[in-house]
């Protein structure tokens, strides 16, 4: 239930912190995340989530809107990106065969050993600018809170 426009409660001390946190941690932790990738001579982040993302397709392959969306990237945005990895030889594309205006991404050999290379740097990373501020918290609880989060009521 929504509280009227008219009369709506101010946020407490407690939720005005958590709000404004949550709002810099959206904004830095990408960042940061790719910056350690990036310096450590690995994949910038968005393509490692795409390759990713691939790898644990069917096939690994995924449509391009599709991958788009697993990726929280426009269309335009995630073609951009694969159109880079297929500079690379780590992905190729391909007309979709169930509708020829739709393209598939597809995770190559290349590719997938690229990212089996920089899973290690990701991995320090994630370790590094996020799990460890979590220490002693349940994580599944908190998961659970982060999942229910962009869902409709």
């Amino acid at each position: 239930m929504h509280e009227s426009p008219a009369r709506p409660r101010p946020l407490g001390p407690d939720e005005e912190a958590l709000v404004r946190a949550l709002g810099q941690m959206m904004y830095v932790l990408p960042r940061t995340i790719d910056a350690d990738m990036v310096s450590d001579r690995q994949l910038p982040l968005t393509e490692y989530t795409a390759l990713m993302n691939l790898s644990e397709a069917p096939e690994r392959r995924m449509r391009m809107h599709e991958l788009a969306s697993v990726c929280h990237l426009s269309l335009s945005g995630m073609t951009r990106t694969v159109i880079r990895l297929e500079t690379q030889g780590l992905v190729k594309r391909e007309r979709c065969e169930e509708d020829a205006r739709g393209w598939n991404a597809i995770l190559t050999e290349a590719g997938l050993a690229r990212l089996q290379e920089s899973w290690p740097s990701h991995l320090a990373a994630v370790r590094r600018r996020f799990l460890r501020h979590f220490e002693g918290l349940d994580l599944a609880q908190l998961a659970r809170a982060f999942e229910r989060v962009g869902t409709t009521d």
